[in-house]
């Protein structure tokens, strides 16, 4: 007798996924960018079919014109069409694992050859552009208010700088996160990409920019180590504060260029890679590779040497 295949309403398969993924500790940020990109799928898959997306309706061809859309009317960069099709392998991989499907529809379908970027990280004048530009709004600041917010500001650049956190590692930090003493001093890392928590170590600025900051901290209906006059701080918030520091010191400046300059930082001083590894919290050596290859600058600098 052949197999009878479970069927599942079009409404509810990715909520469904959705609570798989959350299920199975997956981070919340991979949850929310796989069910953004399905969600994108699912409303294409109807207009073109006519019928709403559930797995047993899913054909390879579906998955090849998906992504032929991608490449040639949406000129999705391969990096985004990749990352959708990760998506949609999760959700059938899913499917087949809850015995919806009995075939894997996307089996065929390859990813997009991507080439490798370096990543953008500050060079050290822009580095310390950035350094002075919190120093000088703290030092130009005129009320208890305003320097608490510049005390906290420049706390949230020095440690990203020195640290390599992601932003949303960096506010989900709580005050017993941090541990601090006149000699070292470290971060325990919960939230990361992964599930997998980590210890950063702290250096001297970084520690020194912590304790001014816990010195004036108000007491907050939060444990988030950084907050506001609303409580803990949002990535939209610290992202928004960077940019406009950012503007001030002429760089483009978010929490991801920090930790990236965090990373080149650390490959320039001949650190190995399994360390700069470690600290950033990757799984894989392949990512932080990355931070070895050349940017345009190191190009430019690399020509000077020729004789004319």
């Amino acid at each position: 007798m052949a197999k009878r295949i479970k069927t599942k309403s079009a409404g509810n398969t990715l909520a469904d996924f959705g609570a798989y993924l959350i299920e199975n500790d997956r981070a919340p940020l991979t949850v929310k960018s796989y069910l953004r990109d399905l969600t994108l799928f699912a409303h294409w898959f109807e207009r073109t079919n006519d019928q709403p997306l559930t797995p047993e309706v899913l054909t390879p061809t579906d998955a090849r014109e998906y992504k032929q859309r991608l490449i040639n009317t949406d000129k999705s960069s391969p990096a985004t069409i990749n990352r959708r099709l990760a998506a949609l392998r999760a959700y059938v991989a899913w499917a087949l694992e809850q015995g919806f499907i009995e075939y894997d529809p996307l089996g065929a379908v390859q990813s997009v050859q991507e080439q490798a970027v370096s990543p953008k990280w500050l060079n050290k004048q822009e580095q310390y552009r950035v350094l002075r530009e919190v120093e000088k709004t703290l030092h130009a600041a005129r009320t208890e208010t305003a320097k608490r917010q510049a005390i906290r500001d420049q706390a949230i650049v020095v440690v990203l700088l020195n640290t390599g956190l992601r932003v949303g590692e960096l506010i989900a930090l709580e005050l017993s996160d941090v541990k601090l003493t006149e000699r070292k001093g470290e971060v325990r890392v919960r939230s990361g990409k992964g599930t997998k928590a980590r210890t950063v170590p702290l250096n001297q600025p970084a520690r020194e920019a912590l304790r001014r900051w816990l010195e004036v901290r108000e007491d907050a209906d939060t444990d988030q180590l950084f907050v506001g006059k609303r409580g803990a701080l949002t990535q939209n918030a610290v992202q928004r504060q960077l940019a406009e520091i950012g503007r001030r010191a002429k760089v483009d400046l978010t929490a991801h260029v920090l930790r990236h300059t965090f990373a080149k930082n650390l490959i320039n001083a001949k650190v190995s890679m399994e360390k700069v590894a470690a600290l950033l919290g990757h799984s894989s050596l392949n990512t932080t590779r990355l931070y070895t290859l050349p940017s345009q600058a190191d190009l430019a600098e690399a020509t000077e040497v020729l004789e004319g």
